[in-house]
């Protein structure tokens, strides 16, 4: 047998370092640097009040405990995670549905292509202008209020932003309907990767449609459900866009509709340094510890 120079390997290996260089440069750049600066500005007092600077004097962690013991965190941390589950349950149900119609051969779809193009443009519509559109659609003159006094179902037209659970569901509306085609690209992808020979074992078994479903396209579909799960639990604790748009940046119905992004966007709007990197890290960690909760619970084997 002939054996390889280990030169040769060495000569060839170094060709995937240099191609990932700029990766890591940009990662180093704009994530990791960004990332040390923000928990070291995490123990300074910086902002300012007028025209004064205040600091940056380190305090340790004074800020820390400040922001612990500031009950309105964990209000803001329960709107974020309510809003995120009201968009993200139907938003997963549609996209398995739309997926597995999708992915069906048998069925036979016409204009698939169609289709497909059309639940996914919402992607790319900017949230303010989605914003805008549903601020028109819903305020009390409105053409959905015009339309529920006219078939009877209200008396009087009703103030959705008025409403706590109004404004929540609006907002998680607008979530559902600007990401359920992206997930239902993803998943129809998953689908279509399992080996078709699975189904027509499983049919000739004698098993119907919604065992199939159960037994082998959920259970093979899980790696595509945990990557779905976890960036949309990321994009939902980042939620800032659409509510702030929605709200005025204000969060009302007393603060019912406002997320950790906003609040942590009033302290850099106040140039407020310590106090957001301080949420910016508490942020990390609660990603992290819900990534690999999901992580750990979609990711069990089962007997």
């Amino acid at each position: 047998m002939k054996k390889v120079k280990s030169g040769k390997v060495t000569s060839y290996n170094k060709w995937g370092y240099i191609f990932l260089i700029p990766f890591v440069v940009v990662y180093v750049v704009f994530q990791l640097i960004p990332l040390i600066t923000t928990i070291y500005n995490s123990f300074f007092e910086n902002y300012r009040v007028g025209l004064m600077q205040v600091g940056p004097n380190f305090v340790g962690f004074d800020n820390f405990v400040k922001l612990f013991s500031n009950p309105d965190i964990w209000v803001y941390l329960e709107n974020t995670m309510i809003m995120w589950i009201l968009g993200f349950v139907p938003q997963i149900l549609v996209s398995l549905l739309l997926g597995a119609w999708f992915a069906d051969p048998s069925l036979r779809l016409k204009f698939t292509r169609f289709f497909k193009t059309v639940i996914y443009l919402p992607n790319l519509i900017m949230a303010s202008a989605f914003s805008m559109l549903f601020f028109a659609f819903f305020s009390q003159s409105g053409p959905v209020n015009q339309l529920l006094v006219d078939i009877g179902i209200l008396e009087q037209p009703v103030d959705f932003l008025m409403q706590v659970w109004g404004t929540r569901s609006l907002v998680a509306l607008m979530n559902f309907l600007m990401w359920f085609g992206n997930t239902t690209i993803l998943l129809m992808a998953g689908m279509m990767g399992i080996d078709t020979e699975l189904f027509e074992a499983a049919q000739v078994d004698g098993a119907n449609a919604t065992q199939v479903f159960t037994k082998i396209t959920l259970p093979l579909l899980k790696p595509i459900l945990i990557y779905v799960m976890i960036t949309s639990l990321i994009g939902g604790l980042q939620m800032f866009d659409v509510p702030q748009i929605l709200t005025d940046g204000t969060g009302n119905p007393m603060r019912s509709s406002m997320t950790l992004i906003m609040y942590l966007n009033n302290h850099l709007f106040s140039r407020n340094f310590g106090m957001g990197g301080v949420l910016s890290v508490f942020l990390f960690v609660i990603t992290g510890i819900l990534s690999l909760l999901v992580f750990k619970f979609t990711n069990k084997k089962v007997n």
